[in-house]
């Protein structure tokens, strides 16, 4: 008996249509790997789309749990008292952000956070207009749909908020064609995730940092997706020297706990006062709790080394099937363990990720064309071997004539 098809059918009859679904109920996970309600064993190179960055089932994120569960979980007032979770996790931060970026405060999400430090920029600015880019993707509230560069985003979402521009992705001349005295902020990607793994020049982030600087217009990053050495560094941006007002983070941030926060310089918190922004569960102490134990984690194991070694290898391997295969594979790029595979063929896609999943892969696909790679951040070299292999193998199926 197929126990998946009654959890398959409940949530097809009552939850709401928003999802294209993969027909399979996952009940538990280890590591890298999930398991079905009939047991059957699963690679996941999705990581809950980058999300479970230390693995399913980690031990580090079932303890901060228990500890913290055990004695608070939200504070009388919420954010308007103090925390020691909070408190931990706000000093880690401090000592690990780039940037100048000294001030904290916490979400439940990416997109959440994304929407306050929109709005934020416009109140100390006292401007209205923002600029993004095109194919960026910065999350699904009206106000982030609207600064998203994709139609398939925003058009079904008409009327949407005013007052955002868009410019071609790694193009810092056509930023500095509209950049203008009613221009409150850039928000940018360092690398378009759901965009499709677009990479932009070395130099773009610090071409567009002094551009910002140049004409009193705030730089907000998007690190949503790049953060947390999910690209190798601690933060895509780092290895960069940027002025940066506002960092967006969530996903990696609490390993698959409900959790983002925003980052921003101390010229700007000056700008800010009480009542400009808050929240319900703000920086929670269950949250940060476990928030600090997976940041911590990837601190003292090292995870970069482990990031841009297995990517490396990753890397190179997909890279020879683009060689191998040219009728299917347009393009491979990425960093780290964020790595897409453009495809010729939408439709071959589909067929890759259903036959990979029967195989016991799950993939992700973004764009129709690409099919992006990003599992736990501390994946073995051994474990993407596996993955590999299963994929190269119905890469060579769909070859055969």
């Amino acid at each position: 008996m197929d126990k998946n098809l009654q959890t398959i059918e409940i949530e097809n009859r009552i939850f709401a249509p928003f999802f294209n679904k993969i027909p399979v109920s996952f009940e538990r996970g280890e590591g890298v790997h999930v398991f079905d309600e009939n047991d059957k064993r699963y690679m996941d190179f999705t990581s809950g789309w980058g999300v479970t960055c230390i693995g399913h089932g980690s031990p580090v994120i079932a303890e901060a749990l228990r500890a913290q569960g055990n004695k608070i979980i939200q504070n009388p007032n919420s954010g308007a008292s103090y925390s020691p979770a909070r408190a931990r996790l706000l000093s880690l931060l401090k000592d690990i952000m780039p940037h100048g970026l000294s001030r904290f405060f916490f979400s439940n999400s990416g997109a959440e956070a994304n929407d306050a430090v929109i709005k934020l920029a416009r109140k100390v600015s006292g401007k209205l207009d923002v600029i993004s880019t095109l194919m960026s993707f910065h999350g699904r509230t009206i106000s982030t749909a609207s600064a998203t560069g994709q139609p398939s985003h925003r058009n079904r979402y008409n009327p949407l908020m005013p007052n955002y521009h868009f410019v071609p992705y790694n193009d810092v001349d056509a930023v500095s064609r509209i950049i203008k005295n009613d221009i409150a902020a850039v928000i940018v990607e360092p690398i378009q995730g759901e965009g499709g793994v677009i990479v932009p020049a070395d130099d773009y982030l610090e071409r567009l940092s002094d551009l910002c600087d140049a004409n009193g217009v705030m730089l907000i990053l998007d690190e949503i997706q790049t953060g947390f050495f999910r690209t190798g560094p601690l933060f895509a941006s780092s290895p960069y020297k940027l002025k940066v007002d506002f960092m967006t983070m969530a996903k990696g941030i609490a390993g698959g706990f409900p959790f983002g926060a925003f980052a921003m310089s101390e010229e700007v918190s000056g700008k800010l006062a009480i009542g400009d922004h808050g929240g319900t569960y703000c920086g929670n102490p269950l949250g940060c709790a476990v928030s600090y134990a997976v940041i911590r984690h990837m601190l003292d194991t090292n995870i970069q080394d482990n990031v841009e070694a297995v990517g490396a290898y990753a890397f190179d391997a997909v890279r020879s099937w683009q060689e191998e295969y040219p009728q299917l594979i347009v393009d491979i790029r990425g960093k780290g363990l964020l790595i897409a595979l453009e495809f010729h063929d939408e439709r071959l896609v589909e067929e890759i990720r259903d036959t990979c999943l029967s195989n016991g892969l799950i993939l992700n696909v973004t764009q129709k064309k690409v099919v992006r790679i990003f599992p736990p951040l501390n994946i073995t070299k051994e474990e993407m071997e596996e993955g590999l292999r299963i994929f190269k193998n119905v890469l060579d199926g769909c070859a055969r004539p």
